[in-house]
């Protein structure tokens, strides 16, 4: 898949580090309850950590005690849904459309009026 932001792997290992790597780039997930934003709410922008496109307003964040960051909307446009096959269930992957790096999962039990859930590994967004 062609994304506005294209790297090589060796140029994204370089920029990102070993942790954001596996997250972003290789769709990993970090432990529950250990990432730097899962109670974080001040207000602004969640941005994606590997090329700053912003994704998640600070006033669509919840507590899902779920232990990672939840959003139960995102800014239109930006982030990208792909069914996701993988540990022997169906899921929704969630991407940034900028870049391509891999956020988290999106589910349909949020408890907000939305009734949306993104689960968003802390590595893969930073905070302006």
């Amino acid at each position: 898949m062609k994304y506005p932001v294209e790297k090589t792997e060796e140029q994204w290992k370089q920029e990102l580090g070993e942790e954001k790597y596996k997250i972003l780039r290789q769709k990993g997930t970090e432990f529950p309850h250990s990432g730097e934003y899962n109670l974080h709410f001040e207000k602004g922008t969640y941005v994606c950590a590997a090329c700053k496109e912003p994704l998640f307003e600070s006033s669509s964040k919840f507590n899902a005690h779920c232990g990672w960051p939840s959003f139960d909307e995102s800014i239109p446009g930006k982030v990208e849904y792909i069914k996701d096959h993988s540990h022997g269930m169906l899921r929704t992957e969630i991407l940034c459309a900028n870049c391509g790096g891999h956020l988290g999962h999106v589910f349909d039990d949020g408890p907000t009026p939305t009734g949306i859930r993104y689960c968003v590994n802390s590595l893969s967004i930073d905070f302006k």
